[in-house]
């Protein structure tokens, strides 16, 4: 179980020299995969909370943010998208999204930990018809060996909702340059698109990892475009980095993008998102381009940066 203070203090370990808490006002699971520590635990300030190793993955007061800039710009980027692959996703958001779009036949989504999809299927209300939903199918496995099985030109847009990088963690090697070069390009259709969330994004902490993502998808897909947006339960910018397959694939205008969400979401309108915000979450400020353009390290299996470790007791 994560670890509280004898007053439901929750404390989270941000960096090496400074950290931050919270009040939790309800335990309501705590218990250990295979794979992670797993707790979700109710907060007066963000609701629900659902956090892995003792780090906070999403809350009902923001999630619709991190996960709306996560599936709609790819989707709606492609041409006519049917067939999405989701590393990770295991709490159901990114399916629930990507399943609002009228176009999609088959969404693919893959989570190593079967008592993480289970818990959220059962106990996270927003997302348990995604998990219902019959074009989903849902694979406890390693993401890495389900999409290397599927068929060249499987999908039309692949997601990476994956843990960060963590040093000593499995997932790193998912945002390698091999990876993306020999499996996801691959794997993806004619105008298949790639997205990946990239870690904190602000003029502080954008060397961190976003940089080195953005190089390493730079060098292998002939389009990528990088976009950020605050997000208040991770105490930072978040940033994403979506790609194209085609050189000649580039971004919407704001009014492209507003026919489409009218034209393909299922009616319900989105909770950020609009084609205004879009263009304005990808004018990055100068340091942050700066760190981009210069940014020469790439991630390989031999060499990655990592991200800071998980929370720890008070």
């Amino acid at each position: 179980m994560a670890n509280y203070a004898k007053r439901l203090w929750l404390e989270e370990d941000l960096g090496d020299d400074y950290r931050w808490s919270y009040r939790v006002s309800e335990v309501l699971f705590s218990g250990r995969s295979e794979f992670q520590e797993i707790d979700l635990v109710d907060t007066p300030t963000w609701g629900k909370v659902l956090l892995l190793d003792g780090k906070m993955q999403s809350t009902e007061a923001d999630e619709q943010v991190y996960h709306e800039l996560l599936v709609h710009p790819p989707l709606l980027h492609h041409s006519c998208p049917k067939r999405v692959f989701i590393m990770g996703g295991g709490e159901g958001a990114t399916a629930r999204e990507v399943l609002r779009h009228k176009t999609v036949e088959k969404v693919v989504m893959v989570d190593i930990d079967k008592v993480v999809t289970d818990f959220c299927s059962k106990h996270l209300a927003r997302n348990t018809k995604a998990f219902a939903d019959p074009r989903l199918t849902l694979i406890n496995d390693d993401a890495r060996t389900q999409l290397e099985q599927a068929p060249d030109g499987s999908f039309d847009v692949v997601i990476g909702d994956l843990a960060d990088p963590l040093d000593g963690g499995p997932c790193y090697q998912l945002y390698t340059q091999e990876f993306y070069r020999n499996v996801v390009l691959k794997k993806l259709a004619p105008g298949g698109i790639f997205i990946t969330q990239s870690g904190p994004a602000g003029f502080l902490s954008c060397k961190e990892v976003f940089s080195s993502i953005h190089a390493t998808v730079r060098s292998v897909f002939p389009a990528v475009v990088p976009y950020a947006q605050h997000i208040p339960s991770f105490c930072d910018i978040w940033g994403y980095n979506m790609a194209f397959s085609d050189a000649a694939q580039t971004p919407l205008s704001a009014e492209e993008l507003d026919a489409r969400i009218g034209a393909r979401l299922d009616g319900v309108p989105l909770h950020f998102l609009d084609g205004v915000t879009f263009q304005g979450l990808r004018h990055l400020n100068k340091m942050v381009r700066v760190a981009l353009q210069e940014e020469k390290e790439v991630y390989t299996v031999d060499s990655a940066r990592f991200i800071h470790g998980a929370g720890v007791k008070a």
